[in-house]
């Protein structure tokens, strides 16, 4: 006897007609005409049902804080810096716990069930890194939360950062962050580096850098990243988020750099929301996209995720927690419309962001965790295009948020009474 049984799903992979059994929050069999009761069972009617969504870049310690101190009136990354460094004095760690929870609220209704996200290091009172702490514990039975040791204003730059840094690894940060193009030189920017991929290999944890999230086709941390990563013996625990600067990099040292990337068993993490929005602000036409090379990245066998980075806070005033969002804008910028690469988008928000946080227990396969969303969907193509209504979300076998089917109903003279948009 299982606890539940979907029955007729598509899975992401193209199969149809699949049942999935779970018990005791597990997937104990997927396979087509399932010989088995349930004591819940539900039909999925051909609809695609994936594992959750990921999102490997997020800054959970600002979100929903747009406007606070005031708006960021030139949109640009360093106003956003600026009016954070304002808003900081400010913050209690209540108030942060509070928008944090509310967002993953939203996160759960979205279907995105784990979330990386960069909290600020640089305020000696750890405030924020003591609120997302308690977040995490809070939202443990519903959503896994990863943390990443983040020093904002430069571990070198900011005077007794690294400390503090140290300090939240061992109050249970796990990851540890960086953002080396904020230091005051590039030489500065490379020791960083070291000092940073030292500390993890010296601990075992995994690095998420912020690295190059500039236009300057001459910013070259990335490549120091990669370097100290093979040094180090880190292949598979490091991440090189953004990498904007790769947008505008000479195509022959990128025919060098991304080969290294590899080599090196570093991952990237685009985010095309705000990548779009806050790069090229010194360009007027032609306009760089700012986006890191995608495709091609992809096409030499680096893992590539895409994050939401920003929702509602000093750098961006929109977003929701919709992970198909954040893919669908990172197929257009990335011109990613063939079939094949837009089932690599889909993937960049699913389970190749759950390989770079480690997450255990992650697909839709035996002995896997029943964390599973049916979508208004007929596969990945169509989530991309309609930004599928996610019509249920189950953790560990159990329901944790529904939406209604999306439909319009027409009074149109011999057409359907209504249409759900599905092709």
């Amino acid at each position: 006897m299982l606890d539940l049984i979907l029955r007729h799903a598509t899975l992401p992979d193209g199969r149809q007609n699949i049942d999935i059994g779970i018990r005791d929050g597990r997937i104990l069999a997927v396979e087509p005409g399932l010989a088995a009761r349930a004591a819940e069972e539900v039909d999925a009617g051909g609809l695609l049902v994936t594992p959750p969504f990921v999102d490997a870049h997020f800054h959970m310690d600002s979100t929903r804080s747009y406007g606070l101190p005031r708006v960021n009136a030139s949109g640009t990354l360093l106003e956003g810096i600026a009016l954070w460094g304002e808003l900081k004095p400010q913050l209690t760690q209540e108030a942060i716990v509070e928008r944090a929870l509310a967002y993953c609220d939203w996160a759960v209704a979205r279907g995105l069930l784990a979330i990386r996200s960069h909290v600020d290091v640089c305020d000696p009172r750890l405030l924020a890194v003591e609120a997302l702490l308690h977040v995490k514990a809070r939202v443990k039975p519903y959503l896994d939360l990863q943390l990443v040791a983040f020093p904002q204003d430069g571990v070198l730059r900011s005077p007794g950062t690294l400390e503090r840094l140290t300090r939240a690894l061992d109050m249970g940060v796990e990851v540890v962050g960086g953002i080396p193009h904020f230091e005051r030189t590039m030489a500065d920017g490379a020791e960083s580096v070291r000092i940073l991929c030292e500390l993890a290999a010296a601990r075992g944890l995994r690095v998420d850098m912020h690295c190059d999230e500039s236009d300057d086709p001459l910013s070259r941390h990335i490549e120091t990243l990669a370097f100290h990563a093979q040094r180090l013996g880190l292949q598979g625990r490091v991440a090189g988020s953004h990498l904007t600067s790769m947008h505008s990099m000479d195509n022959y040292y990128v025919s060098k750099l991304i080969p290294l990337i590899r080599e090196a068993g570093v991952a990237a993490i685009a985010n095309p929301l705000i990548n779009i929005t806050l790069q090229g602000r010194h360009d007027t036409y032609p306009r760089r996209r700012g986006m890191t090379r995608v495709p091609e990245l992809l096409a030499a066998g680096v893992p590539v995720a895409f994050g939401h980075d920003c929702v509602m806070d000093p750098w961006y005033g929109l977003g929701s927690g919709d992970m198909l969002e954040v893919a669908h804008m990172g197929l257009h910028v990335g011109q990613m419309t063939s079939q094949d690469a837009m089932r690599q988008c889909f993937e960049a928000v699913t389970t190749t962001p759950a390989t770079i946080l480690g997450l255990e227990g992650y697909g839709i396969a035996p002995g896997c965790r029943a964390d599973l969303v049916l979508l208004q969907a007929r596969d990945p193509v169509e989530a991309l295009r309609l930004r599928a209504t996610r019509l249920k979300v189950w953790r560990a076998g159990r329901l944790v948020a529904e939406t209604a089917p999306a439909t319009a109903r027409l009074a149109l003279p011999e057409r359907p009474a209504h249409t759900d948009f599905l092709s």
